[in-house]
């Protein structure tokens, strides 16, 4: 069975995906034109990733970034 024929389904605003270019994990910030828009767990510029490389991030992964995440704001200034 191949995924050929199948249109990458769109990840939900909010969850956290990887972009498959380059491994990097970032929260679902919505879309814009194409294009997915991730943002680092914790913060920083948002990236634009086609949709076709875009897959949902394993649990493992996503745990560590909520971690990092609580960790950002958890710091003082």
């Amino acid at each position: 069975m191949t995924d050929e024929g199948l249109e990458p389904c769109a990840p939900e605003p909010g969850s956290f995906a990887v972009d498959t270019r380059d491994g990097r994990v970032g929260r679902v910030m919505g879309f814009v034109g194409p294009y997915v828009q991730l943002r680092a767990p914790g913060g920083g510029a948002e990236w634009d990733c086609p949709p076709e490389l875009v897959r949902p991030a394993p649990l493992g992964e996503v745990l560590r970034a909520r971690v990092r995440e609580v960790n950002r704001e958890g710091r003082l200034p």
